[in-house]
């Protein structure tokens, strides 16, 4: 694609911006939590078909899929926003804000639907030039419910006739300035799983710990060798991240209770790394318990896999952003994030790359900007435009290479 069909492609996206702010700000006030958002659904089905496409409703998630068949034949792309919201009661002051208490778009999957929207509406007037087809893949529970593997269980990647050659996704993050796009091939986020540790202890009465056997100072203990063991036996070039979250235990300030609970989640962007924090927890756990005659029993949920940025792909849509809002606003990440993001499970099947899109309101101290996941965030809607842009350059690019290759 030639550098003047990407600003093209940038102006048209600022053309339909307030387009795109007011599908945004719809999707904020209605946030749903989960694989059940009903109203989202019907919204993005809605707009959909406004745009002459025909939407595929999921049935164990409240999917959407949509396929735009180019006028010539070559491979599929797809393109993936994210639709659910987090369990936070909003107090960003902002006047479109949700208008269901305890629950708020506070991760800006709002506007990854709207961009993803945006994209679609450009990506439809260009249909008779597409070589391939663009599959649509809109995905509910992101946080921590599994949507994408979901949606790959449903037949996603056999949606358009033939698997995808290639997927990208955008997250759009006030950790970055606003109209930035930061990138990293490789592992660009962890995989997570989470652990809950049951300490059985013997109950008793406060004042005579001697006679009881106290699961929470044997919990205490857990805790400070939980870290030991990530500052002495993993190697800080193979990061992991082991934390106690939540300790439950106890009825009452003069009884020692029988039972403590720790649950806590363990990062690493590597799968050995990951292995071998699943082993040393469990040794920690049975050690420390042992030396104080307690038992223990630790589960281990999975999380998501290592988000993995195929090299390729990473530097094809890296160029493809450049050509779109300039080298200088295109930046390389140096390490990986240690959050989790279940597009991996999209990235295990499909080369493809997820990019980092700023949106940090210029006023905002980087230092002390609310982020992702805070009640108080607010995003700046502009950079949006860049966002429809990239995925609509990213898209052509990648189909032209296909088709070629």
């Amino acid at each position: 694609m030639s550098i003047t069909t990407q600003a093209a492609l940038l102006d048209a996206a600022r053309a339909i911006l307030p387009d795109v702010i007011d599908v945004r700000r719809r999707l904020h006030r209605i946030p749903e939590i989960g694989n059940d958002l009903p109203r989202t659904q019907a919204l993005v089905a809605d707009e959909l078909r406004a745009l002459g496409l025909e939407p595929i409703l999921g049935t164990a998630v409240s999917s959407v899929v949509a396929v735009i068949r180019g006028g010539r034949p070559g491979p599929t792309v797809l393109l993936r926003g994210d639709m659910d919201a987090l369990a936070l009661t909003e107090d960003s002051g902002v006047p479109f804000a949700s208008e269901t208490p305890g629950r708020m778009h506070a991760c800006g999957h709002d506007t990854h639907v709207a961009m993803l929207l945006g994209a679609a509406r450009l990506l439809m007037e260009r249909r008779a030039d597409l070589a391939g087809n663009v599959l649509l893949m809109f995905q509910p529970g992101e946080e921590n419910y599994h949507g994408a593997r979901f949606m790959l269980d449903e037949g996603l990647l056999d949606a358009a006739g033939d698997r995808p050659v290639g997927a990208f996704a955008l997250h759009i993050s006030t950790s970055y300035p606003a109209g930035e796009l930061h990138y990293r091939p490789g592992a660009l986020l962890a995989a997570n799983d989470r652990f809950i540790v049951t300490i059985k202890g013997r109950g008793g009465h406060g004042s005579a710990p001697h006679r009881a056997l106290d699961p929470i100072a044997i919990a205490a203990e857990v805790v400070i060798a939980l870290q030991l063991m990530v500052t002495r036996r993993v190697d800080v070039f193979d990061p992991a991240v082991v934390n106690v979250s939540r300790i439950t235990a106890g009825t009452a300030y003069n009884i020692i209770p029988e039972v403590a609970v720790l649950e806590g989640t363990t990062r690493a962007v590597s799968y050995e790394q990951q292995a071998a924090i699943r082993r040393q927890l469990q040794q920690v756990v049975d050690g420390v318990c042992a030396a104080h005659g307690a038992a223990a029993d630790v589960v281990l949920e999975p999380g998501y896999p290592v988000t993995m940025c195929d090299p390729a792909f990473t530097e094809l849509a890296r160029q493809e952003a450049a050509a779109v809002v300039g080298e200088a606003a295109v930046q390389l990440m140096p390490a990986p994030i240690m959050g989790a993001e279940d597009f991996s499970y999209v990235l295990q099947q499909v080369p493809g790359a997820m990019f980092f899109l700023g949106a940090r309101p210029a006023h905002e101290d980087p230092e002390t900007a609310p982020s992702n996941h805070s009640n108080k965030v607010v995003f700046e809607e502009e950079p949006m435009a860049a966002g429809v842009a990239t995925y609509v350059a990213v898209a052509l690019r990648a189909l032209a290479e296909g088709a070629a290759g």
